[in-house]
């Protein structure tokens, strides 16, 4: 019996390493990775699925939040005030795109979690 959240954190630093390393397609195959990784440190077919799950869901949201403060801080120290709030406004637009390929990515991981569950299990 493994833990459920050692594995979706271990899970969600290889996705969120790769998509760091690969942007869009390095989201969807380091989900796959990391949900077959959380999977395995899980240990069974559902505790994979849910460690799988929670990596991918993780590395999403934390991928959008650091997109929209990195455009903001760098529009602010660009432009002021005015490039802050153009800044946030572009995080929050790439941050709809981020969302989309990470849906993609946690459906990957999901999946992934699944398979390293029943390796496991």
């Amino acid at each position: 019996m493994g833990s459920i959240w050692l594995g979706a954190f271990v899970g969600f630093l290889i996705i969120f390493a790769l998509g760091w390393l690969f942007p869009g397609l390095g989201h969807i195959i380091g989900g796959f990775i990391g949900g077959i990784v959380a999977g395995l440190i899980a240990g069974g077919i559902g505790r994979g699925l849910l460690a799988g799950f929670l990596a991918g869901i993780f590395g999403a949201i934390i991928s959008a939040i650091l997109l929209i403060a990195g455009l903001t801080v760098a529009g602010g120290i660009a432009g002021g005030v005015q490039g802050g709030v153009f800044g946030f406004l572009s995080g929050v637009g790439f941050g709809f795109a981020v969302i989309i390929v990470a849906a993609f990515g946690a459906i990957a991981s999901t999946i992934g979690g699944l398979i390293g569950g029943l390796v496991s299990g």
